[in-house]
C-alpha cells in the first residue's frame, strides 16, 4: 500500500485502540510505584478510547475530518501526562495532514515525526526515557528510512516505526536509572507500542479486536449480546465503612474485563460489559442504594449517551445565573471531608479526583465554564494532573485561567489559605506559590506489588511513608508508618502539622498519630477528616 486515505487510518485507530485497551492492565504493571492510583495503562486507554468514540460520532472517513476529530477527542479526553502527551503527537499529526485526503508513505512518516516533536514542545522538562523518547527515536528512524528507500511502501514504514520503537522502549532502563532498578521499561512507551502494533496489526490484514467486547461467558461470547450496565450507587454508612475499591474490582473482575468504577466519596459510579447484568447489581447493591441505573443490550444496537457522564456534583441552581465575579478558584480532590474543607477556604468548584482517577482536560473546561469569575486559579493537587489543566487552560477562552502547580492536598490547601480577594491576580499568584513552597508533604498508603524503589525493598501490602515523591519508610502498622514519617518531616522550624484522615484510618488510629505529634513536637496540630480514598494518612508540615 502506497497511500493511506481516511477509511484505512480509521481502521488502523481501532485496531491501535484495541490492542491497547486489551494490554491495558501490563501497561499499568510497569509503574515503578507500588501505589493504588490512577496508572499509565489507564489513563492512556481512556484517553485513547475517548478520541475513537469521538471519530465513531463524526461517522466521517473523511481523513481530515478523522484526524481533526480525533485529536479533539483526545485532548478533550487526556487524563494524566501519559495521556496529554498522547494528545499532542496526534494533535502534530494533525496538523501535517491538513487538507490531505490521502498521504503517502513519505507524508505519513513526516506527520507521525511532527506529533514526536510538538509532543516534546508541549512538556516543560522532557525527560528521556519515556514516552517522548520512544516516540521521537522510532519516528525519526522510521523517516530516515523512508528517505533512504523512496519506494517504502505504508506497511514497510509501519513495520520498521514499530521495530525502532520496541528496541527504544527496551533501552529506556538504560536512560531512567529508576526504571533499571524496577526491572521495567517505562509504561508511557510501552503504551504507545501498543498503539502502533495495532496500527501494524491492520494493514498486514489482521485487526486487534477488543477482548472485552468478546468476553466469554462459559462457551458463550458476549460481543453483540452482552449488556453495557451503569450504576450510580450511594453508599450506605456501613457501606462507606466496608466498600474497598479494588476488592469491587477484583469482584467485578470475574464478570467484565472492560471496567470503569469511580469512587468518589459517598457515592460509586460503575461501567461494565457483561453477559451477566444482574449479577454486577448485586454486587453494587450490598454496599448502599441506586441513584441511577442502565442497562443497554448490546445486540439492540449502540448504547445510550452513558449516565455517567454527567453525574458530578453540579453547583447550585442559583449559582448558575450569578453575576460574575473578580476571583473563582477551582481544586481537585477526593472525598468528602477533603471537599468540605476546601470549599471552606473558598473555593468554588470541586473537580473530583486525583489519585484514584485523574481528571481529563474536559473535567477541567466544564469546570472552567462553571465558575464565573474574570481570574481563576486552578490547583491540581498532583503532579499528573498538572498537564491536563495546563491544556484546558491553554483552550479556554474569554478569561484569565492560571494553574498553580500544586502537587499535593496540603500544598493546595496552604495555597487557599494564602488567597487574599483584594489583591491582584499577580500578588495572589506569587503569595499562593510561595506558601506552597514552605509545606513538606507526606503520606501513607499502601503498596500493591513486590518491588525495589531506591534500594529499598516493598512487599505488597506493606504500608509506606512517601515523603513528597520519595519512599521513606515502609511498615506493617499504618500507624507506626505515619508516626516515623511524621519524625523525618518535623524540625526545629516546624510550627504546624496538619493531620489529614483518610477512609481507611479509624478515629482510635488519627487519636494515636495525634498524641505521638503532640508528645514529641512542640507544633500547632490541626487534625482533619478528609475522608480521602487510597492514603489513610496525609500529612503536611509547615
Amino acid at each position: 500500500m502506497n497511500k493511506i486515505d481516511g477509511k484505512v487510518f480509521r481502521g488502523m485507530l481501532m485496531s491501535g485502540c484495541s490492542n491497547l485497551n486489551n494490554r491495558r492492565k501490563e501497561v499499568d504493571a510497569l509503574n515503578v510505584f507500588p501505589v493504588p492510583d490512577g496508572d499509565t495503562g489507564t489513563n492512556m486507554s481512556l484517553t485513547f478510547t475517548n478520541g475513537i468514540n469521538e471519530v465513531n460520532k463524526s461517522g466521517s472517513e473523511d481523513l481530515p475530518v478523522v484526524a481533526k476529530t480525533l485529536q479533539r477527542g483526545l485532548l478533550m479526553g487526556a487524563r494524566g501526562n501519559s495521556g496529554v502527551i498522547l494528545s499532542q503527537i496526534f494533535r502534530g499529526f494533525y496538523q501535517s495532514v491538513g487538507e490531505s485526503h490521502e498521504l503517502d508513505t513519505k507524508a505519513f512518516a513526516a506527520a507521525m515525526l511532527n506529533g514526536a516533536m510538538l509532543a516534546y514542545k508541549a512538556v516543560m522538562r522532557p525527560v528521556e526515557g519515556t514516552i517522548l523518547t520512544v516516540v521521537r527515536e522510532s519516528s525519526d528512524m522510521a523517516d530516515l528510512y523512508v528517505k533512504d528507500h523512496p519506494e517504502a511502501t505504508i506497511e514497510e514504514y509501519m513495520e520498521i516505526l514499530c521495530k525502532e520503537a520496541r528496541a527504544s522502549l527496551d533501552r529506556t532502563p538504560e536512560l531512567l536509572p529508576i526504571l533499571k532498578e524496577a526491572r521495567v521499561v517505562d509504561s508511557g512507551g510501552s503504551g504507545l507500542l501498543a498503539i502502533f502494533d495495532g496500527f501494524k496489526a491492520y494493514l498486514d490484514g489482521a485487526p486487534i479486536e477488543d477482548e472485552s467486547a468478546r468476553k466469554k461467558n462459559g462457551s458463550e461470547e458476549i460481543g453483540a449480546s452482552g449488556y453495557v450496565t451503569e450504576f450510580i450507587l450511594k453508599l450506605s454508612d456501613q457501606g462507606v465503612h466496608l466498600f474497598k475499591e479494588n476488592r469491587f474490582r477484583d469482584s467485578l473482575s470475574k464478570l467484565s474485563e472492560n471496567i470503569t468504577v469511580v469512587n468518589d466519596a459517598d457515592l460509586v459510579k460503575v461501567r461494565v460489559n457483561t453477559a451477566q447484568p444482574g449479577e454486577v447489581l448485586n454486587l453494587g447493591q450490598r454496599f448502599g442504594e441506586f441513584q441511577a441505573v442502565q442497562i443497554d443490550n448490546l445486540a439492540l444496537g449502540k448504547p445510550r449517551e452513558s449516565i455517567l457522564e454527567n453525574a458530578s456534583k453540579e453547583e447550585p441552581a442559583a449559582e448558575k445565573d450569578a453575576e460574575e465575579k473578580e476571583y473563582g478558584i477551582i481544586t481537585v480532590c477526593a472525598g468528602e471531608g477533603l471537599e468540605k474543607l476546601f470549599r471552606g477556604y473558598r473555593c468554588d468548584f470541586i473537580v473530583s479526583g486525583g489519585q484514584t482517577m485523574n481528571p481529563s482536560t474536559e473535567d477541567f473546561i466544564k469546570a472552567i465554564e462553571k465558575v464565573h469569575a474574570r481570574h481563576i486559579f486552578i490547583l491540581p493537587n498532583n503532579s499528573n494532573i498538572i498537564m491536563a489543566a495546563s491544556q484546558a487552560a491553554e483552550v479556554s477562552e474569554g478569561r484569565d485561567v492560571r494553574v498553580l502547580p500544586t502537587k499535593s492536598i496540603p500544598q493546595g490547601l496552604s495555597a487557599c489559605i494564602s488567597f487574599n480577594p483584594e489583591a491582584d491576580p499577580e500578588e495572589n499568584q506569587s503569595a499562593m506559590m510561595d506558601a506552597v513552597g514552605h509545606v513538606k508533604t507526606g503520606q501513607v498508603t499502601y503498596a500493591i506489588k513486590d518491588t525495589t524503589v531506591d534500594g529499598r525493598e516493598i512487599k505488597a501490602g506493606d504500608y509506606m511513608g512517601i515523603l513528597d515523591k520519595d519512599i521513606r519508610l515502609t511498615s506493617s502498622d499504618k500507624v507506626d508508618a505515619a508516626c516515623r514519617l511524621i519524625s523525618e518531616m518535623c524540625d526545629e522550624d516546624s510550627e504546624i502539622v496538619t493531620l489529614i484522615a483518610g477512609k481507611d484510618a479509624s478515629e482510635e488510629e488519627v487519636q494515636k498519630v495525634q498524641k505521638y505529634i503532640e508528645d514529641h513536637f512542640e507544633v500547632d496540630v490541626d487534625v482533619e477528616q478528609g475522608d480521602q480514598p487510597v492514603y489513610c494518612f496525609i500529612v503536611g508540615v509547615e
